[in-house]
C-alpha cells in the first residue's frame, strides 16, 4: 500500500491529511500502537503529508476487553447506559460520563489507544471530551471541520461481541451546528445501523455533514446524495481468512468552487482495492465504468475570508493549516493548524518531568490534576494554552528544554 500511495501521489499531488477510521490495533495492546505509529510515519512520508496531519478515532479492536472483564466499574457503567429506557439513555450517558469515576471507567478499555492518540490531539476524556474536532483549510476561506466520533463506549459490554443496534452514540456527539464557511465531515468507526439510536444519528449526520466516513464492515462503498457523500471504507489490513479478503483504501480530493449562491464542494474519490492477479491495487469502478467517483454538493454562502487557492486531499486509510477563525469559533478546532499540532508532537517528545515542569510553570494544570491520566492531564493543559493565548509561551518553554 505504501508503494501504491507513493506512486499515486506522485501523479495526483501530496496528501493534505490522513484519516484513520479505527481498528488501529487488534486487541488494544500498547505494542500494537508502537507498530502502527512506525507504519503511519512511513505512510505519511510516502504521500507527502506531515505526521501532524494524521487524525485517528477508535474502533472496536482498540478496546482492551481484558480491562472490561477485570473492572466491575466499567461493566456497571456500560450496563447502566445499555439498559436505560430509550428516552432516558442520553441522560444516563451524560450522568455516567460526567462522573469522575464512572467516566474514566468507561474509557479505561481505551487507555492504550488514548496514549497513542494523544500524539495527534485525538484522545478522549471525561467529562467534556467524548469526541474531538479539528479544522483544515479548503479554498476561499472555507474550512473543513472533521468531527472524530467515539462509537466504542459500549463495545465489548458483557463480554459479548458487538452486534447491530448494540452500541450507542448519543446526541452528545452529533452537535454539528451549521457554521458559516465550515463544511462538516464526520469520521466514525461504526456505521449508523450499529447504534441503538441509529435513526437519530443518521438523520442528524445526513442533514448537517457533507462528507461521511464510516468503517467496520470492511466493504468499500460510496453513497451519493444531493446534500452529502458517504464512504464505507475497506480495511487496510483485514484478516487473511476473512471472506472476500480485499485490502483497500481511499484517496479523496475536496475542493471549493464558485462563490455566493453558486458555491459548491467538489469531490473526487479514488476507491482502491487489492487484487491478487496481478498483485496490485486497482480502482473500484463506478456503475458507468469510471475509475473516479465525482460528486458535487451545493454549499451556498458568501465567504468572508480569503485563503490561498489549493485543494485538500484526504486519505482514509483504515476502515477508512492555517485555520484562522473568528474569535467565537471553537478553540479546539482553531488549534488544528500545522504549527500548533507540531508543537503538540514536540511537547509529547519531552520527558515526563519536563512536561510537568512546563505546565506547572505556565499555570496550565494544578497539583491535583497531576493524578489524572497523562492523555487527559496534558490534553486539558494544551487546550488551556490555546484558550489563554499561551501557545507562544509554551513554544518558548519547549524550545528551552529541547536545547538542554
Amino acid at each position: 500500500m505504501v508503494q501504491d500511495v507513493r506512486a499515486r501521489t506522485e501523479r495526483l499531488g501530496p496528501v493534505g491529511a490522513v484519516l484513520v477510521g479505527g481498528d488501529i490495533a487488534f486487541k488494544g495492546d500498547p505494542q500494537e500502537y508502537q507498530a502502527a505509529f512506525i507504519w503511519l510515519n512511513e505512510l505519511s512520508e510516502a504521500c507527502g503529508c506531515p505526521l501532524e496531519r494524521v487524525f485517528v478515532i477508535p474502533g472496536n479492536h482498540d478496546v482492551d476487553r481484558g480491562v472490561i472483564n477485570r473492572s466491575p466499574g466499567t461493566r456497571n457503567a456500560q450496563q447502566a447506559i445499555a439498559q436505560a429506557a430509550p428516552h432516558w439513555r442520553e441522560r444516563e450517558l451524560r450522568t455516567q460520563f460526567s462522573d469522575s469515576d464512572t467516566g474514566r471507567a468507561l474509557l479505561a478499555p481505551l487507555a492504550a489507544y488514548n496514549d497513542f492518540a494523544k500524539l495527534f490531539s485525538c484522545q478522549v476524556y471525561p467529562p467534556e471530551h467524548l469526541y474531538w474536532k479539528q479544522d483544515l483549510p479548503l479554498e476561499n476561506g472555507v474550512h473543513l471541520r472533521i468531527h472524530g466520533l467515539t462509537s466504542t463506549l459500549l463495545s465489548g459490554a458483557g463480554g459479548k461481541e458487538d452486534t447491530r443496534e448494540s452500541l450507542y452514540l448519543s446526541p452528545l456527539q452529533t452537535v454539528l451546528d451549521p457554521v458559516e464557511d465550515v463544511v462538516n465531515l464526520v469520521l466514525c468507526h461504526h456505521p449508523p445501523d450499529w447504534f441503538m439510536d441509529q435513526d437519530e444519528v443518521d438523520e442528524v449526520i445526513c442533514a448537517r455533514a457533507a462528507v461521511h466516513l464510516f468503517g467496520h464492515k470492511h466493504r468499500q462503498r460510496v453513497t451519493q446524495d444531493s446534500n452529502y457523500i458517504r464512504f464505507s471504507a475497506g480495511a487496510v489490513n483485514p484478516d487473511r481468512y476473512e471472506i472476500g479478503w480485499r485490502p483497500g483504501y481511499n484517496l479523496i480530493r475536496l475542493q471549493i468552487t464558485g462563490a455566493g449562491p453558486h458555491r459548491a464542494l467538489e469531490v473526487e474519490a479514488h476507491l482502491l482495492e487489492w487484487q491478487s492477479n496481478p498483485e496490485q491495487y486497482r480502482p473500484v469502478l463506478t456503475r458507468e465504468g469510471e475509475p473516479v467517483v465525482r460528486h458535487r454538493i451545493a454549499i451556498p454562502g458568501q465567504s468572508k475570508r480569503r485563503a490561498p487557492h489549493h485543494a485538500l486531499e484526504l486519505e482514509a486509510t483504515a476502515d477508512v493549516g492555517n485555520a484562522v477563525l473568528e474569535a467565537e469559533a471553537d478553540v479546539e478546532a482553531a488549534m488544528s493548524n500545522e504549527g500548533t499540532r507540531n508543537l503538540v508532537f514536540r511537547f509529547w517528545n519531552l520527558t515526563v518531568s519536563q512536561r510537568r515542569e512546563i505546565t506547572l510553570t505556565l499555570g496550565l494544570i494544578d497539583e491535583e490534576e497531576l493524578r489524572l491520566p497523562e492523555p487527559e492531564r496534558y490534553g486539558r493543559a494544551l487546550l488551556r494554552a490555546g484558550e489563554r493565548d499561551l501557545l507562544d509561551a509554551l513554544a518558548q518553554e519547549i524550545a528551552r528544554l529541547e536545547t538542554r
